[in-house]
């Protein structure tokens, strides 16, 4: 398999060449708009002549696949592409709007990419403008400064198959602490703060729901983001039925009250956990039952405020290290008074963190499909080339970005960056062309690779495997309720090479069976469709 990916990675490079030979004449910057071409994408409503047999093949099963009961209720939009001659293989309401879901990460990542390229890196510090005396006593608070690194977590580098970690969640907020302690600190006079300013507090994007707020894929966004700006409680099962049930916390924390009610009910029966918090509490309400034997449930728990809890984590590290802190464990936001007087003031820097490169985060995002990753690259991005602070700056400088990368005008509706928001609107024609700008950019191999392979790695590991698919495409999927996706590249049994994107909305089926849809009609593309024919030359 690794010389077969070797040998598709080589393809796909050729394949790059030769639309950037065709289509950009060598232009291959960020931001400018691409000139158009012979190679530039046809409408969605021209098609390929009707006698390639391959294109009526695929055809019938596509729509086969889509007149079956269940996705003959939902709306689907499907565009296939040569990605070496542009032509339309295959259209199927290219040109509609579709929720995108999580498909809407492959704009944000292609943003990041061009506007901060492939090396930049975040810098996280611990400082203060107070003074450090011979007795290890600082006079004035210590802050932690956050500038986006979504990764103060104990996630590995890099990313291979899998999410991996590395000791416990706090681990990357632990170094720092052991920097401080290691630098002398033994006693603080002010507090522990966290400042997060460098993005106006914002916590949730619009379009995304009360329900999403609650768990890890719905965290909310800061520039401080310790473990991902989650807690885990992990519930066990009592050893005899009416037993309670028992829980522990990691990272360890008061920050919030859990009030548990689970019971232990007879062995064999159904699950039955349940978790409530309303908005702005801080109490986790855990209710239901577990049965005898049932294995841990592990329930990672989004966190409302992460700057607040990144403070009082940070202060409970120190202080576990011996470090004794007179004041309060607070967070600084946009807007804080308390930031003019700090601008003003010398700033000393008692301990740092430097971020892996950007091409390393994207994999990781593109591969699992991290939200708040993604929202943190969208702010990133339009902070560093324009210095805007708001997500509404931020979405109206990405919009122009992918208008600038000749995206169809108004074919791309975004309120976020993770496609969480149930506001997102794109058509498939505007994720095909996102698609083949950024196979022509100097980053276009990255970005690619970053994509899950199906039946390899990432959120298509399970999927498509033993089939023809398998290792053959490199794709982003999408799902929120009622909607999947699935876009990106792919290279068929038959050479050809192929960019595509295929949307479903509307639709009752449950997740894995709308899966089940999309992978038929991935499966038949890399079946069915093969390059373009030779053209016969003029006499």
């Amino acid at each position: 398999m690794g010389s077969s990916r070797k040998l598709h990675a080589r393809l796909f490079r050729c394949g790059v060449f030769c639309m950037v030979v065709f289509a950009c004449g060598g232009n291959t910057a960020a931001q400018s708009r691409p000139s158009k071409s012979p190679n530039s994408l046809r409408p969605a409503t021209q098609r390929i002549p009707a006698e390639r047999a391959d294109v009526a093949r695929f055809s019938q099963r596509v729509d086969t696949a889509l007149s079956a009961s269940g996705p003959d209720k939902g709306f689907w939009g499907v565009l296939i592409t040569d990605a070496l001659t542009g032509e339309i293989l295959y259209a199927r309401n290219a040109g509609n709007y579709f929720t995108p879901a999580s498909d809407a990460k492959l704009f944000t990542t292609a943003l990041a990419l061009a506007t901060l390229g492939p090396e930049y890196r975040v810098r996280t510090t611990i400082s203060t403008t107070g003074t450090l005396d011979a007795n290890g006593v600082l006079n004035g608070d210590l802050v932690l400064t956050g500038r986006g690194d979504a990764n103060l977590s104990n996630r590995k580098f890099p990313y291979e198959k899998k999410i991996e970690r590395d000791g416990s969640s706090e681990k990357a907020l632990a170094a720092l602490a052991d920097a401080i302690v290691a630098g002398g600190v033994k006693e603080i006079e002010g507090g522990v703060v966290a400042d997060d300013s460098l993005f106006q507090l914002e916590r949730f994007p619009s379009g995304w729901t009360v329900d999403d707020m609650l768990w890890s894929y719905g965290a909310a966004v800061s520039a401080i983001a310790v473990n991902d700006n989650t807690f885990t409680v992990d519930l066990r099962a009592g050893e005899h039925e009416g037993d309670a049930a028992t829980f522990t916390v990691e990272p360890a924390s008061d920050f919030y009250t859990i009030e548990n009610s689970v019971r232990t009910s007879a062995r064999g029966s159904e699950e039955k956990p349940a978790v409530v918090r309303e908005p702005g509490s801080r109490l986790v309400r855990l209710s239901g039952s577990l049965p005898v034997g049932a294995q841990p449930r592990h329930l990672t728990i989004a966190i409302e405020e992460p700057a607040e809890y990144a403070a009082a984590l940070l202060a409970r590290l120190l202080e576990a290290r011996g470090v004794q802190i007179h004041g309060a464990a607070r967070a600084r936001h946009s807007g804080d008074p308390a930031l003019s007087g700090a601008n003003g003031s010398t700033e000393t820097i008692l301990a740092g963190r430097t971020s892996e490169p950007l091409a390393e985060e994207i994999r990781h995002v593109n591969k699992n499909s991290l939200n708040l990753h993604a929202e943190l690259l969208l702010l990133l991005a339009a902070h560093e080339k324009s210095g805007v602070t708001t997500r509404e700056d931020a979405v109206k400088f990405a919009a122009d970005f992918y208008k600038a990368a000749g995206i169809a005008d108004a074919d791309v509706i975004l309120t976020d960056g993770s496609g969480l928001s149930r506001r997102d609107l794109v058509t498939p024609r505007a994720i095909v062309q996102l698609l083949n700008y950024a196979a022509m950019q100097p980053w276009g191999e990255i970005y690619r690779s970053s994509l899950p392979v199906a039946g390899e790695d990432g959120t298509l590991s399970d999927r498509m495997k033993n089939t023809a698919a398998a290792g053959r495409i490199f794709a982003k999927t999408g799902t929120v309720e009622h909607v999947v996706a699935l876009s990106g590249y792919a290279t068929t049994t038959r050479g050809a090479h192929l960019i595509f994107s295929i949307l479903g909305n509307n639709n009752s089926l449950h997740a894995q069976t709308a899966d089940t849809v999309l992978d038929a009609i991935a499966v038949a593309m890399i079946e069915e469709l093969g390059p373009a024919p030779a053209k016969k030359r003029k006499k």
